[in-house]
Protein backbone atom coordinates (compact mmCIF):
# COMPACT_ATOMS: atom_id res chain seq x y z
CA UNK A 1 0.00 0.00 0.00
CA UNK A 2 1.23 3.49 -0.87
CA UNK A 3 0.58 6.15 1.78
CA UNK A 4 -0.19 9.52 0.18
CA UNK A 5 0.51 12.70 2.12
CA UNK A 6 0.91 15.40 -0.52
CA UNK A 7 4.66 15.56 -0.07
CA UNK A 8 6.70 12.63 -1.36
CA UNK A 9 5.01 10.97 -4.34
CA UNK A 10 7.70 9.96 -6.84
CA UNK A 11 7.85 8.04 -10.11
CA UNK A 12 8.46 4.70 -8.41
CA UNK A 13 5.45 5.02 -6.07
CA UNK A 14 3.26 6.38 -8.85
CA UNK A 15 4.18 3.49 -11.13
CA UNK A 16 3.36 1.02 -8.35
CA UNK A 17 -0.13 2.53 -8.05
CA UNK A 18 -0.76 2.95 -11.76
CA UNK A 19 0.87 -0.09 -13.34
CA UNK A 20 1.06 -2.64 -10.54
CA UNK A 21 -2.35 -1.92 -8.96
CA UNK A 22 -1.04 -0.97 -5.51
CA UNK A 23 -3.68 0.31 -3.09
CA UNK A 24 -3.46 3.79 -1.59
CA UNK A 25 -4.18 5.24 1.84
CA UNK A 26 -4.48 8.84 2.99
CA UNK A 27 -2.10 9.89 5.75
CA UNK A 28 -3.62 11.28 8.98
CA UNK A 29 -1.94 14.63 8.33
CA UNK A 30 -3.35 14.77 4.82
CA UNK A 31 -6.86 14.06 6.08
CA UNK A 32 -6.53 16.76 8.74
CA UNK A 33 -5.50 19.31 6.11
CA UNK A 34 -8.49 18.31 3.97
CA UNK A 35 -10.92 18.92 6.82
CA UNK A 36 -9.32 22.20 7.92
CA UNK A 37 -9.37 23.63 4.41
CA UNK A 38 -13.00 22.59 3.89
CA UNK A 39 -14.08 24.43 7.02
CA UNK A 40 -12.38 27.54 5.67
CA UNK A 41 -14.31 27.17 2.40
CA UNK A 42 -17.62 27.33 4.25
CA UNK A 43 -16.43 30.28 6.32
CA UNK A 44 -15.59 32.19 3.16
CA UNK A 45 -18.85 31.24 1.47
CA UNK A 46 -20.77 32.33 4.57
CA UNK A 47 -19.27 35.78 4.25
CA UNK A 48 -20.70 35.96 0.71
CA UNK A 49 -17.38 37.32 -0.56
CA UNK A 50 -16.98 36.74 -4.32
CA UNK A 51 -14.54 33.85 -4.65
CA UNK A 52 -13.68 32.38 -8.05
CA UNK A 53 -15.15 28.93 -8.46
CA UNK A 54 -16.82 29.02 -5.03
CA UNK A 55 -19.72 31.37 -5.51
CA UNK A 56 -18.86 32.66 -8.98
CA UNK A 57 -18.68 31.05 -12.38
CA UNK A 58 -15.40 30.04 -13.99
CA UNK A 59 -13.48 31.22 -17.04
CA UNK A 60 -15.33 33.98 -18.92
CA UNK A 61 -18.29 33.41 -16.56
CA UNK A 62 -16.29 34.59 -13.54
CA UNK A 63 -18.65 37.58 -13.26
CA UNK A 64 -21.69 35.33 -12.66
CA UNK A 65 -22.78 35.02 -9.01
CA UNK A 66 -23.83 31.56 -7.76
CA UNK A 67 -26.26 31.50 -4.84
CA UNK A 68 -25.71 28.90 -2.09
CA UNK A 69 -29.01 27.18 -2.93
CA UNK A 70 -27.65 26.27 -6.36
CA UNK A 71 -24.21 24.97 -5.39
CA UNK A 72 -25.06 21.31 -6.10
CA UNK A 73 -26.76 21.99 -9.41
CA UNK A 74 -24.09 24.45 -10.53
CA UNK A 75 -21.16 22.14 -9.74
CA UNK A 76 -22.77 19.15 -11.43
CA UNK A 77 -23.49 21.24 -14.52
CA UNK A 78 -19.91 22.53 -14.50
CA UNK A 79 -18.70 18.95 -14.76
CA UNK A 80 -21.24 17.98 -17.42
CA UNK A 81 -20.53 21.02 -19.57
CA UNK A 82 -16.79 20.44 -19.42
CA UNK A 83 -16.91 16.72 -20.24
CA UNK A 84 -15.38 17.17 -23.67
CA UNK A 85 -12.75 14.50 -24.16
CA UNK A 86 -12.13 13.00 -27.59
CA UNK A 87 -11.04 9.40 -28.22
CA UNK A 88 -8.84 7.41 -28.06
CA UNK A 89 -9.32 6.48 -24.43
CA UNK A 90 -6.39 6.66 -22.07
CA UNK A 91 -5.07 3.33 -20.77
CA UNK A 92 -6.27 2.39 -17.30
CA UNK A 93 -2.75 2.84 -15.91
CA UNK A 94 -2.78 6.49 -16.95
CA UNK A 95 -6.24 7.02 -15.44
CA UNK A 96 -5.01 5.49 -12.18
CA UNK A 97 -1.96 7.72 -12.26
CA UNK A 98 -4.12 10.81 -12.83
CA UNK A 99 -6.37 9.97 -9.88
CA UNK A 100 -3.38 9.26 -7.64
CA UNK A 101 -1.68 12.54 -8.54
CA UNK A 102 -4.85 14.56 -8.03
CA UNK A 103 -5.54 12.89 -4.70
CA UNK A 104 -1.98 13.48 -3.53
CA UNK A 105 -2.10 17.17 -4.44
CA UNK A 106 -5.47 17.62 -2.69
CA UNK A 107 -3.86 16.44 0.55
CA UNK A 108 -1.81 19.63 0.75
CA UNK A 109 -4.95 21.47 1.83
CA UNK A 110 -4.76 24.25 -0.78
CA UNK A 111 -7.93 23.25 -2.64
CA UNK A 112 -10.79 23.23 -0.16
CA UNK A 113 -12.51 20.20 -1.66
CA UNK A 114 -14.85 18.19 0.55
CA UNK A 115 -12.93 15.29 2.11
CA UNK A 116 -15.46 12.76 0.80
CA UNK A 117 -14.31 13.45 -2.76
CA UNK A 118 -10.70 12.80 -1.82
CA UNK A 119 -11.80 9.55 -0.19
CA UNK A 120 -13.62 8.64 -3.39
CA UNK A 121 -10.40 8.91 -5.43
CA UNK A 122 -8.92 6.38 -3.00
CA UNK A 123 -12.04 4.17 -3.30
CA UNK A 124 -11.81 4.19 -7.09
CA UNK A 125 -8.12 3.25 -6.99
CA UNK A 126 -8.47 0.52 -4.36
CA UNK A 127 -11.63 -0.99 -5.87
CA UNK A 128 -10.13 -0.90 -9.39
CA UNK A 129 -13.02 1.27 -10.55
CA UNK A 130 -11.61 3.31 -13.43
CA UNK A 131 -13.57 6.05 -15.23
CA UNK A 132 -13.47 5.85 -19.03
CA UNK A 133 -11.35 8.89 -19.93
CA UNK A 134 -10.67 10.03 -23.50
CA UNK A 135 -7.14 11.38 -23.78
CA UNK A 136 -7.55 14.25 -26.25
CA UNK A 137 -9.15 17.64 -25.68
CA UNK A 138 -6.91 19.41 -23.14
CA UNK A 139 -4.61 22.32 -23.99
CA UNK A 140 -2.61 21.70 -20.83
CA UNK A 141 -3.72 24.75 -18.89
CA UNK A 142 -5.59 22.56 -16.42
CA UNK A 143 -7.00 19.37 -17.96
CA UNK A 144 -10.59 20.50 -17.46
CA UNK A 145 -12.12 18.77 -20.46
CA UNK A 146 -10.44 15.45 -19.57
CA UNK A 147 -10.70 15.30 -15.78
CA UNK A 148 -14.41 16.08 -16.02
CA UNK A 149 -14.88 12.46 -17.10
CA UNK A 150 -13.63 11.39 -13.65
CA UNK A 151 -15.98 13.88 -11.99
CA UNK A 152 -18.84 12.57 -14.11
CA UNK A 153 -18.18 9.07 -12.82
CA UNK A 154 -18.25 10.35 -9.23
CA UNK A 155 -21.81 11.64 -9.64
CA UNK A 156 -22.95 8.38 -11.23
CA UNK A 157 -22.84 9.36 -14.89
CA UNK A 158 -20.70 8.24 -17.81
CA UNK A 159 -18.95 4.90 -18.11
CA UNK A 160 -16.29 3.14 -16.09
CA UNK A 161 -14.25 -0.04 -16.13
CA UNK A 162 -14.97 -1.96 -12.93
CA UNK A 163 -12.98 -5.12 -12.25
CA UNK A 164 -12.15 -5.29 -15.95
CA UNK A 165 -15.77 -4.92 -17.18
CA UNK A 166 -17.14 -1.80 -18.89
CA UNK A 167 -20.43 -0.55 -17.44
CA UNK A 168 -22.27 2.60 -16.46
CA UNK A 169 -20.93 4.51 -13.48
CA UNK A 170 -24.30 4.12 -11.73
CA UNK A 171 -24.15 0.32 -12.08
CA UNK A 172 -20.55 0.21 -10.87
CA UNK A 173 -21.41 2.28 -7.80
CA UNK A 174 -24.21 -0.11 -6.99
CA UNK A 175 -22.03 -3.20 -7.44
CA UNK A 176 -19.22 -1.68 -5.37
CA UNK A 177 -21.58 -0.51 -2.61
CA UNK A 178 -20.62 3.15 -3.05
CA UNK A 179 -22.98 6.10 -2.66
CA UNK A 180 -22.83 8.90 -5.21
CA UNK A 181 -20.96 12.09 -4.37
CA UNK A 182 -23.04 15.23 -3.65
CA UNK A 183 -21.12 18.26 -4.85
CA UNK A 184 -20.86 21.51 -2.89
CA UNK A 185 -19.05 24.84 -3.31
CA UNK A 186 -15.72 24.65 -5.21
CA UNK A 187 -16.01 20.86 -5.67
CA UNK A 188 -16.63 20.87 -9.41
CA UNK A 189 -13.73 23.20 -10.09
CA UNK A 190 -11.48 21.26 -7.70
CA UNK A 191 -12.16 18.02 -9.58
CA UNK A 192 -11.66 19.35 -13.09
CA UNK A 193 -9.14 22.19 -12.78
CA UNK A 194 -5.81 20.41 -12.45
CA UNK A 195 -2.99 19.16 -14.66
CA UNK A 196 -3.17 15.69 -13.11
CA UNK A 197 -3.98 13.96 -16.39
CA UNK A 198 -1.18 15.47 -18.46
CA UNK A 199 1.22 14.95 -15.57
CA UNK A 200 0.10 11.31 -15.26
CA UNK A 201 0.89 10.63 -18.90
CA UNK A 202 4.18 12.50 -18.60
CA UNK A 203 5.23 10.71 -15.41
CA UNK A 204 4.60 7.21 -16.73
CA UNK A 205 6.49 7.79 -19.96
CA UNK A 206 9.26 9.45 -17.94
CA UNK A 207 9.57 6.31 -15.83
CA UNK A 208 9.79 4.23 -19.03
CA UNK A 209 12.55 6.42 -20.46
CA UNK A 210 14.73 5.89 -17.40
CA UNK A 211 14.68 2.17 -18.21
CA UNK A 212 15.17 2.89 -21.90
CA UNK A 213 18.35 4.88 -21.19
CA UNK A 214 19.95 1.91 -19.41
CA UNK A 215 18.76 -0.46 -22.13
CA UNK A 216 20.25 1.80 -24.80
CA UNK A 217 23.62 1.66 -23.04
CA UNK A 218 23.51 -2.15 -22.94
CA UNK A 219 22.63 -2.50 -26.63
CA UNK A 220 25.28 0.06 -27.53
CA UNK A 221 27.79 -2.10 -25.60
CA UNK A 222 26.76 -5.16 -27.64
CA UNK A 223 27.00 -3.18 -30.89
CA UNK A 224 30.48 -2.03 -29.87
CA UNK A 225 31.48 -5.67 -29.42
CA UNK A 226 29.83 -6.53 -32.74
CA UNK A 227 31.94 -3.83 -34.43
CA UNK A 228 35.12 -4.72 -32.52
CA UNK A 229 35.13 -1.02 -31.71
CA UNK A 230 37.43 1.28 -29.80
CA UNK A 231 37.04 1.64 -26.03
CA UNK A 232 39.06 4.85 -25.65
CA UNK A 233 35.92 7.07 -25.63
CA UNK A 234 34.84 5.21 -22.49
CA UNK A 235 37.98 6.02 -20.48
CA UNK A 236 36.87 7.46 -17.11
CA UNK A 237 39.58 10.15 -17.21
CA UNK A 238 38.14 11.51 -20.44
CA UNK A 239 34.74 11.97 -18.81
CA UNK A 240 36.28 13.36 -15.66
CA UNK A 241 37.89 16.06 -17.79
CA UNK A 242 34.55 16.84 -19.42
CA UNK A 243 32.51 16.89 -16.21
CA UNK A 244 29.11 16.18 -17.75
CA UNK A 245 27.12 13.95 -15.36
CA UNK A 246 24.95 12.12 -17.89
CA UNK A 247 27.74 10.98 -20.19
CA UNK A 248 29.85 9.95 -17.18
CA UNK A 249 26.98 7.77 -15.93
CA UNK A 250 26.46 6.14 -19.33
CA UNK A 251 30.19 5.56 -19.80
CA UNK A 252 30.46 3.93 -16.38
CA UNK A 253 27.53 1.64 -17.13
CA UNK A 254 28.91 0.61 -20.53
CA UNK A 255 32.34 -0.07 -19.00
CA UNK A 256 30.68 -2.36 -16.46
CA UNK A 257 28.93 -4.21 -19.30
CA UNK A 258 32.06 -4.82 -21.41
CA UNK A 259 34.67 -5.42 -18.70
CA UNK A 260 36.78 -8.38 -19.82
CA UNK A 261 35.60 -8.25 -23.42
CA UNK A 262 37.83 -9.21 -26.36
CA UNK A 263 37.55 -5.65 -27.68
CA UNK A 264 40.11 -4.55 -25.08
CA UNK A 265 42.69 -6.81 -26.70
CA UNK A 266 45.32 -5.26 -28.96
CA UNK A 267 44.29 -5.39 -32.62
CA UNK A 268 46.71 -3.70 -35.06
CA UNK A 269 44.04 -3.66 -37.78
CA UNK A 270 41.57 -1.69 -35.66
CA UNK A 271 41.11 1.95 -36.81
CA UNK A 272 42.41 4.71 -34.55
CA UNK A 273 38.84 5.85 -33.95
CA UNK A 274 35.35 4.78 -34.95
CA UNK A 275 32.51 6.72 -36.62
CA UNK A 276 30.86 9.24 -34.32
CA UNK A 277 27.74 7.08 -33.92
CA UNK A 278 29.99 4.66 -32.00
CA UNK A 279 32.54 7.10 -30.64
CA UNK A 280 29.90 9.43 -29.16
CA UNK A 281 27.36 6.79 -28.12
CA UNK A 282 27.61 7.33 -24.37
CA UNK A 283 27.90 11.08 -24.85
CA UNK A 284 24.55 11.32 -26.61
CA UNK A 285 22.98 8.84 -24.20
CA UNK A 286 24.30 11.12 -21.48
CA UNK A 287 22.37 14.02 -22.95
CA UNK A 288 19.22 11.94 -22.53
CA UNK A 289 20.15 11.28 -18.89
CA UNK A 290 20.73 14.98 -18.23
CA UNK A 291 17.33 15.79 -19.73
CA UNK A 292 15.70 13.08 -17.62
CA UNK A 293 17.12 14.55 -14.42
CA UNK A 294 15.84 18.02 -15.37
CA UNK A 295 12.32 16.80 -16.09
CA UNK A 296 12.18 14.51 -13.06
CA UNK A 297 12.92 17.45 -10.77
CA UNK A 298 9.92 19.41 -12.01
CA UNK A 299 7.71 16.32 -12.32
CA UNK A 300 8.13 15.57 -8.62
CA UNK A 301 7.36 19.19 -7.75
CA UNK A 302 4.23 19.04 -9.89
CA UNK A 303 3.03 15.77 -8.33
CA UNK A 304 3.40 17.17 -4.81
CA UNK A 305 2.11 20.72 -5.10
CA UNK A 306 -1.07 22.70 -5.59
CA UNK A 307 -1.93 23.64 -9.16
CA UNK A 308 -5.27 25.10 -8.07
CA UNK A 309 -6.72 28.44 -9.03
CA UNK A 310 -7.70 29.94 -6.67
CA UNK A 311 -5.20 28.73 -4.09
CA UNK A 312 -6.42 28.31 -0.52
CA UNK A 313 -4.01 29.43 2.23
CA UNK A 314 -5.49 27.90 5.42
CA UNK A 315 -2.91 29.34 7.83
CA UNK A 316 -3.71 32.87 6.63
CA UNK A 317 -7.42 32.18 6.06
CA UNK A 318 -7.11 33.58 2.57
CA UNK A 319 -7.83 32.43 -0.95
CA UNK A 320 -5.76 33.86 -3.79
CA UNK A 321 -6.40 34.02 -7.51
CA UNK A 322 -3.28 32.75 -9.26
CA UNK A 323 -1.85 30.83 -12.21
CA UNK A 324 -0.52 27.78 -10.38
CA UNK A 325 -1.95 25.69 -13.21
CA UNK A 326 1.03 26.67 -15.40
CA UNK A 327 3.10 23.59 -16.27
CA UNK A 328 5.34 25.11 -18.92
CA UNK A 329 8.51 23.92 -17.17
CA UNK A 330 7.35 20.31 -17.39
CA UNK A 331 6.07 20.67 -20.97
CA UNK A 332 9.27 22.29 -22.23
CA UNK A 333 11.29 19.65 -20.38
CA UNK A 334 9.38 16.86 -22.11
CA UNK A 335 10.14 18.44 -25.46
CA UNK A 336 13.82 18.49 -24.51
CA UNK A 337 13.50 14.76 -23.80
CA UNK A 338 11.86 14.21 -27.19
CA UNK A 339 14.69 16.01 -28.97
CA UNK A 340 17.26 14.05 -26.96
CA UNK A 341 15.58 10.79 -27.98
CA UNK A 342 15.69 11.84 -31.62
CA UNK A 343 19.48 12.04 -31.29
CA UNK A 344 19.63 8.65 -29.57
CA UNK A 345 17.47 7.22 -32.37
CA UNK A 346 19.61 8.58 -35.18
CA UNK A 347 22.82 7.32 -33.56
CA UNK A 348 21.30 3.85 -33.24
CA UNK A 349 20.25 3.88 -36.90
CA UNK A 350 23.73 4.86 -38.03
CA UNK A 351 25.30 2.15 -35.89
CA UNK A 352 23.08 -0.44 -37.62
CA UNK A 353 24.10 0.90 -41.02
CA UNK A 354 27.78 0.80 -40.09
CA UNK A 355 27.53 -2.77 -38.77
CA UNK A 356 26.13 -3.81 -42.16
CA UNK A 357 28.90 -2.01 -44.07
CA UNK A 358 32.11 -4.09 -44.55
CA UNK A 359 34.32 -1.00 -44.72
CA UNK A 360 33.48 -0.27 -41.08
CA UNK A 361 32.75 -3.69 -39.57
CA UNK A 362 35.03 -5.94 -41.63
CA UNK A 363 32.05 -8.29 -41.71
CA UNK A 364 29.96 -9.34 -44.74
CA UNK A 365 27.64 -6.81 -46.33
CA UNK A 366 24.27 -6.54 -44.54
CA UNK A 367 25.65 -9.08 -42.01
CA UNK A 368 24.83 -11.95 -44.34
CA UNK A 369 26.09 -15.45 -43.51
CA UNK A 370 26.29 -16.17 -47.27
CA UNK A 371 26.94 -13.27 -49.65
CA UNK A 372 25.72 -15.31 -52.63
CA UNK A 373 22.47 -16.76 -51.33
CA UNK A 374 21.27 -14.74 -48.31
CA UNK A 375 20.15 -11.09 -48.58
CA UNK A 376 20.07 -10.70 -44.77
CA UNK A 377 19.63 -7.19 -43.27
CA UNK A 378 19.69 -4.97 -46.36
CA UNK A 379 16.01 -4.06 -46.57
CA UNK A 380 15.46 -3.66 -42.81
CA UNK A 381 17.16 -0.28 -43.12
CA UNK A 382 13.89 1.03 -44.53
CA UNK A 383 12.00 -0.04 -41.41
CA UNK A 384 14.23 1.67 -38.90
CA UNK A 385 14.58 4.73 -41.13
CA UNK A 386 10.79 5.05 -41.15
CA UNK A 387 10.62 4.81 -37.35
CA UNK A 388 13.39 7.39 -37.02
CA UNK A 389 11.53 9.76 -39.36
CA UNK A 390 8.45 9.53 -37.12
CA UNK A 391 10.57 10.34 -34.09
CA UNK A 392 12.08 13.41 -35.74
CA UNK A 393 8.63 14.65 -36.71
CA UNK A 394 7.16 14.01 -33.25
CA UNK A 395 10.08 15.74 -31.53
CA UNK A 396 9.27 19.10 -33.11
CA UNK A 397 8.19 21.54 -30.35
CA UNK A 398 4.50 22.29 -29.85
CA UNK A 399 4.45 24.17 -26.54
CA UNK A 400 4.53 27.47 -28.39
CA UNK A 401 1.53 26.58 -30.57
CA UNK A 402 -1.76 27.70 -28.96
CA UNK A 403 -4.68 30.09 -29.42
CA UNK A 404 -6.52 32.38 -27.00
CA UNK A 405 -9.73 30.89 -25.56
CA UNK A 406 -12.68 31.74 -23.27
CA UNK A 407 -13.29 35.23 -24.59
CA UNK A 408 -9.52 35.58 -25.05
CA UNK A 409 -8.97 35.58 -21.28
CA UNK A 410 -7.12 32.27 -21.48
CA UNK A 411 -4.40 33.35 -23.90
CA UNK A 412 -1.64 30.92 -22.97
CA UNK A 413 -1.36 27.12 -23.00
CA UNK A 414 1.33 24.46 -22.54
CA UNK A 415 -0.20 21.53 -24.49
CA UNK A 416 1.21 19.17 -21.85
CA UNK A 417 -1.05 16.14 -22.60
CA UNK A 418 -0.38 16.41 -26.34
CA UNK A 419 3.36 16.57 -25.73
CA UNK A 420 3.25 13.62 -23.33
CA UNK A 421 1.30 11.57 -25.87
CA UNK A 422 3.85 12.37 -28.58
CA UNK A 423 6.66 11.42 -26.24
CA UNK A 424 4.88 8.15 -25.48
CA UNK A 425 4.83 7.36 -29.22
CA UNK A 426 8.49 8.34 -29.57
CA UNK A 427 9.39 6.03 -26.69
CA UNK A 428 7.53 3.13 -28.25
CA UNK A 429 9.33 3.72 -31.55
CA UNK A 430 12.60 3.76 -29.62
CA UNK A 431 11.91 0.30 -28.18
CA UNK A 432 11.54 -0.93 -31.77
CA UNK A 433 14.71 0.80 -32.95
CA UNK A 434 16.73 -0.57 -30.03
CA UNK A 435 15.26 -4.00 -30.72
CA UNK A 436 16.37 -3.81 -34.36
CA UNK A 437 19.82 -2.60 -33.27
CA UNK A 438 19.99 -5.64 -31.00
CA UNK A 439 19.22 -7.81 -34.05
CA UNK A 440 22.24 -6.29 -35.81
CA UNK A 441 24.52 -6.48 -32.77
CA UNK A 442 23.63 -10.13 -32.15
CA UNK A 443 24.09 -11.02 -35.84
CA UNK A 444 27.48 -9.33 -35.89
CA UNK A 445 28.54 -11.14 -32.72
CA UNK A 446 27.36 -14.49 -34.09
CA UNK A 447 29.36 -13.95 -37.28
CA UNK A 448 32.46 -13.11 -35.24
CA UNK A 449 31.94 -16.18 -33.06
CA UNK A 450 31.74 -18.33 -36.22
CA UNK A 451 35.00 -16.78 -37.41
CA UNK A 452 36.63 -17.28 -34.01
CA UNK A 453 34.99 -19.87 -31.71
CA UNK A 454 37.24 -18.67 -28.85
CA UNK A 455 35.91 -15.11 -29.04
CA UNK A 456 35.39 -13.81 -25.51
CA UNK A 457 32.53 -11.45 -24.81
CA UNK A 458 32.20 -9.73 -21.46
CA UNK A 459 30.12 -11.71 -18.96
CA UNK A 460 27.24 -9.16 -18.87
CA UNK A 461 27.00 -8.85 -22.64
CA UNK A 462 27.37 -12.61 -23.08
CA UNK A 463 24.40 -13.13 -20.75
CA UNK A 464 22.32 -10.58 -22.66
CA UNK A 465 23.36 -12.09 -26.01
CA UNK A 466 22.46 -15.64 -24.94
CA UNK A 467 19.07 -14.51 -23.64
CA UNK A 468 18.41 -12.69 -26.89
CA UNK A 469 19.39 -15.73 -28.93
CA UNK A 470 16.92 -17.85 -26.94
CA UNK A 471 14.15 -15.59 -28.28
CA UNK A 472 15.49 -14.72 -31.74
CA UNK A 473 17.66 -17.30 -33.56
CA UNK A 474 20.54 -16.12 -35.70
CA UNK A 475 19.75 -15.24 -39.29
CA UNK A 476 21.27 -18.11 -41.28
CA UNK A 477 18.75 -18.08 -44.16
CA UNK A 478 16.35 -15.47 -45.48
CA UNK A 479 13.05 -15.40 -43.62
CA UNK A 480 10.31 -12.91 -42.79
CA UNK A 481 11.87 -10.39 -40.43
CA UNK A 482 8.69 -8.83 -39.02
CA UNK A 483 8.34 -11.60 -36.39
CA UNK A 484 12.00 -11.09 -35.41
CA UNK A 485 11.45 -7.34 -35.12
CA UNK A 486 8.40 -7.86 -32.92
CA UNK A 487 10.16 -10.44 -30.73
CA UNK A 488 13.15 -8.11 -30.34
CA UNK A 489 10.87 -5.21 -29.43
CA UNK A 490 9.06 -7.24 -26.78
CA UNK A 491 12.26 -8.64 -25.26
CA UNK A 492 14.01 -5.28 -25.12
CA UNK A 493 10.95 -3.58 -23.63
CA UNK A 494 10.69 -6.11 -20.79
CA UNK A 495 14.18 -5.24 -19.58
CA UNK A 496 15.02 -8.94 -19.22
CA UNK A 497 18.36 -8.59 -21.03
CA UNK A 498 19.28 -5.65 -18.85
CA UNK A 499 18.52 -7.69 -15.74
CA UNK A 500 20.60 -10.61 -17.04
CA UNK A 501 23.52 -8.30 -17.81
CA UNK A 502 23.43 -6.60 -14.42
CA UNK A 503 23.44 -9.91 -12.56
CA UNK A 504 26.74 -10.70 -14.28
CA UNK A 505 28.52 -7.41 -13.62
CA UNK A 506 31.73 -8.07 -11.70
Amino acid sequence: MVILNGKDLDLKRLRAIACEGEDVAISPGGEARLRDSRRLVYDLVGQDTPVYGFNTGVGWNKDRHIAAAYFKNYNENLIRSHTLGIREEAPEAEVRAAMAIRLNCLLRGNTGIQPEIAFRYADFLNMKLHPAVPERGSVGEGDISILSHIGLAMIGEGEVIYEGVRMSSAEAHQKAGLSLITLGPKDGLAIVSSNAFGMAQAALVLADIYGLADQADLIYALSLEGLNGNTSPLDPKVHEARGMPGQSASAALVRSFIKGSYIYENDPEKPVQDPICFRSGVYVHGTLRDALDFVNKFAEIQMNSSDDNPCLLPEERRIISCSNFEVTSVAVGLEMLAISLSHVSRMSCYRMTKLGTPGFSRLPRFLTPDETLVHAFGAVQKSYASLDTEIRHLSNPSTADYIALAGEIEDHASNLPHIAQRLRRITDNMWYILGIEMMHAAQAITLRKRQNPNLKLAKPTEAAYELYRSAVPWYDNDRALSPDIEASYRLVKTGAMLKAARINIE
